[in-house]
């Protein structure tokens, strides 16, 4: 099932990714395509978004998710009227805070000034791009930079647990789908083997991976449970061949799923 997201602001469109694709990390079974639409800051520009959103609706025959950060009423008001299922990132968590503090904020557009003088901000931005950079095997001449590589099968959890490592402790993941052709060489890919000291892997159950997969492929030979079976068997294989260090998700959190990861690898938090 694929589902598109929207991330809107009238700034840069920072805070609603990261906060966005937070949110959209813990649903792993469902194929997200993403589209950021910032510097909306007027009305031509947000009636211009609408339309984006609407056609979207019509190509995907459901509601796109739109994640926004817009200060201004108005500009809000017209991108809500889209066929959307609107999530108002600031607001949401404004208002309360505004009725337990007793005082009204101050609307601003863009970032928030203490955010420019937190140096932990700036490395959860840092961090959270480095991971949307270098998913799915993206920008491999990067893993020098990188703290750790999550590898594993296609649709076995890296992308959110390199998200969550992210956004959570300002580490700099990468992560690299195994591929049916790897499991038959039984061999580390080659952008892989200069950085076996940062290769964490992630399995999950057949039953499971095949669940998932038949929510993005349903009925094809890669969502097979047969198929699940033969690529979960060979990796757990590769991983021990190799000694790479590695675990199950399939009934763990994804919170508990970075914790063990840093725990295991001693990788240094840098916020908690």
């Amino acid at each position: 099932m694929k589902r598109t997201a929207f991330f809107i602001s009238d700034s840069t469109g920072i805070t609603a990714e990261v906060m966005g694709e937070s949110l959209l990390s813990h649903f792993p079974g469902i194929e997200f395509e993403r589209q950021v639409l910032s510097y909306i800051d007027t009305e031509t520009k947000a009636h211009n978004a609408v339309e984006v959103i609407n056609r979207a609706a019509i190509a995907d025959k459901a509601k796109p998710i739109v994640f926004e950060t817009l200060i201004h009423p108005s500009l809000r008001e017209i991108v809500t009227t889209a066929n959307s299922f609107s999530v108002d990132i600031i607001n949401t968590f404004l208002k309360p805070l505004e009725a337990e503090l007793g005082a009204h904020s101050t609307a601003a557009v863009g970032r928030p000034r203490i955010a420019t003088q937190d140096a932990n901000y700036t490395r959860r931005i840092d961090a959270i791009h480095f991971a949307l950079d270098n998913d799915d095997g993206g920008r491999t001449h990067k893993y020098p930079q990188a703290d750790i590589i999550l590898i594993g099968v296609s649709r076995s959890g890296k992308t959110p647990t390199s998200l969550y490592l992210a956004l959570q402790f300002g580490i700099f993941p990468a992560n690299y789908p195994i591929t049916e052709e790897d499991l038959e060489d039984f061999s580390l890919p080659k952008p892989l083997r200069a950085h076996r000291d940062k290769l964490f892997g992630l399995t999950i159950s057949p039953v499971r991976l095949a669940a998932i997969r038949n929510e993005r492929m349903a009925n094809s030979r890669y969502a097979s449970e047969q198929q699940c079976i033969r690529e979960v068997q060979q990796v757990e294989k590769l991983f021990e061949h190799y000694d790479i260090p590695f675990i199950n998700t399939t009934e763990v959190s994804i919170e508990e799923i970075s914790t063990r990861i840093l725990s295991t690898t001693g990788i240094t938090r840098h916020f908690r």
